[in-house]
């Protein structure tokens, strides 16, 4: 057991684009916990080793007005996030030492969670156990509900992925080429670009930070015009998007990491086309869908094992750099999927 539990918290509120003295590495006072305290009944105490950094935690950072999905976190108090850990304590019933875990968890080296609830046993740690902070966790989850029961998908449509190469985009993109569609992406690098095209078998794609007209791009790319967007960005991108959509189109709105660090929001001016293109856009978030998690597990578990998913990690070692692989996201630094190493098995 480690002499203390290491722990990252907010050290205060942020508005704007977030830095890494936002958040501060402390150490408690006394010796790492080794079980779950008496009269906690139904609490589980979990060694973390991999914690996930997701766009939507910036949200979390700012005070909270109510308005979101998701509670704000707390000053001077942990970071939470998702993240896989291994069971050292459990008075659940339905976890027990020994168990890999993933859900959500502290940015500490352990955790007492007192309601266990939101945790997911790990069935296939033959994998990869950081493959549970994305693809076979929620980053996974997100990209297939959203493509395959917002988007509705048909074999030979045309789809364009925004934030291609992340954690959700990757995934997104690699599901409809198993559908059978046509799949451009953009990114923020060249090498973005070549990793969409080499690496996760996309058809085309495009840096748009070259692009001096998003509208043109897309042209480019879709000249009879886009079936399915899966949106990650928002702002400039999704203006451009609506123009080069199809009649009857189907928009997944997952996120739109270009706009939450601003002050007051891009203008959107292409709203007319929802109409006269008949199109359909809906926002969804993931935790309303665990119900289809342990479908979705197997049946990507297989696609992994059999080849037919390739999965990129950026992968940063050690808690007291967990706040700079967080910030990264939000200036594109990460290249795949960002994970924060804690400890190994």
């Amino acid at each position: 057991m480690a002499a203390t539990n290491r722990k990252i918290v907010l050290r205060n509120y942020v508005t704007g684009f977030p830095k890494e003295s936002d958040m501060e590495l402390v150490a408690a006072g006394g010796a790492a916990p080794s079980r779950v305290p008496e009269g906690t009944d139904g609490a589980v105490l979990v060694k973390n080793l991999y914690l996930s950094c997701d766009p939507y935690m910036r949200g979390r950072m700012s005070k909270s007005d109510g308005s979101s999905y998701v509670h704000g976190f707390v000053v001077a108090e942990p970071i939470t996030g998702y993240g896989v850990g291994k069971v050292v304590d459990s008075r659940h019933p339905g976890f027990k030492a020994g168990d890999y875990v993933w859900g959500m968890t502290g940015w500490e080296e352990y955790s007492l969670i007192k309601d266990p609830t939101g945790l997911f046993t790990i069935r296939h740690p033959e994998l990869p156990l950081s493959y549970y902070t994305g693809l076979l966790g929620m980053a996974g989850l997100t990209a297939y509900y959203g493509f395959h029961e917002i988007c509705a998908p048909k074999e030979g449509e045309r789809v364009f992925v925004s934030a291609a190469s992340g954690a959700v985009g990757q995934l997104v993109g690699q599901f409809a080429k198993l559908m059978g569609c046509y799949v451009v992406g953009s990114a923020g690098s060249d090498d973005k670009v070549t990793l969409l095209k080499e690496k996760f078998g996309f058809d085309e794609a495009f840096n748009y930070k070259k692009e001096k007209d998003l509208n043109l791009a897309l042209k480019r790319c879709f000249p009879e015009g886009i079936d399915v967007y899966f949106e990650n960005v928002g702002g400039a991108m999704l203006d451009a998007v609506l123009l080069n959509m199809r009649v009857r189109g189907r928009v997944a709105a997952c996120g739109m990491i270009s706009q939450y660090n601003l002050d007051r929001p891009d203008p959107i001016h292409n709203l007319t086309a929802i109409i006269t293109k008949r199109l359909r856009i809906e926002g969804f978030i993931v935790s309303d869908h665990y119900d289809k998690y342990r479908e979705y597990e197997e049946k990507v578990a297989r696609y992994v094992k059999e080849g037919k998913i390739a999965y990129v990690e950026d992968v940063t070692e050690g808690l007291e750099n967990a706040p700079a692989a967080l910030i990264g996201l939000f200036s594109g630094r990460n290249v795949g999927k960002q994970v924060v190493v804690v400890a190994k098995e």
